[in-house]
C-alpha cells in the first residue's frame, strides 16, 4: 500500500542511535516533517500527521522504536 505523506516515511536504521543524532538525520532526509523525542514511558497523541515523527528513547537518550511517520 502506497503511502498518502510525501518523501521518506520509515528509518529503521536509526534504531540504537543517539536521539538527536536521529532528529537531525530524519529532518535532514525528509524536510517536510518535524521529527520529535520522546522519552520512554511518555503518552502522546494519537492522530496520524504526515508532519510528524515520534522519536522514541529510552533514560539513555538512543532510539529503540523505528522513527516512522505519523
Amino acid at each position: 500500500m502506497a503511502s498518502i505523506c510525501q518523501g521518506k516515511s520509515s528509518w529503521p536504521e536509526l534504531l540504537g542511535v543517539d536521539g538527536k543524532c536521529a532528529v537531525a538525520t530524519i529532518e535532514r532526509e525528509n524536510p517536510l516533517v518535524e521529527a520529535i523525542i520522546v522519552p520512554e514511558g511518555s503518552s502522546v497523541i494519537m492522530n496520524f500527521q504526515c508532519d510528524r515523527v515520534w522519536v522514541w528513547v529510552d533514560k539513555d537518550g538512543i532510539v529503540y522504536i523505528v522513527p516512522v511517520i505519523g
